[in-house]
């Protein structure tokens, strides 16, 4: 399957230098960050979001 996605010119330089820096294609770059990113447990992305979430606990109590 083929996806296209949309990146900001700062994200698509980003890209293009990472790749750069590694020596491989944008492309597979990108891919490899799709799967490591679907290969993460829920319990890392649920950790992080309640460490963030805990961090600025005040911040939104004040926006509420």
């Amino acid at each position: 399957m083929v996806f296209a996605i949309q990146l900001s010119d700062e994200q698509t330089r980003a890209l293009a230098e990472t790749a750069r820096r590694l020596n491989v294609p944008q492309e597979d770059l990108a891919a490899a960050a799709i799967r490591d990113l679907l290969n993460r447990s829920s319990t890392d992305f649920e950790t992080i979001a309640a460490r963030v979430l805990s961090k600025n606990e005040e911040l939104y109590r004040r926006l509420a």
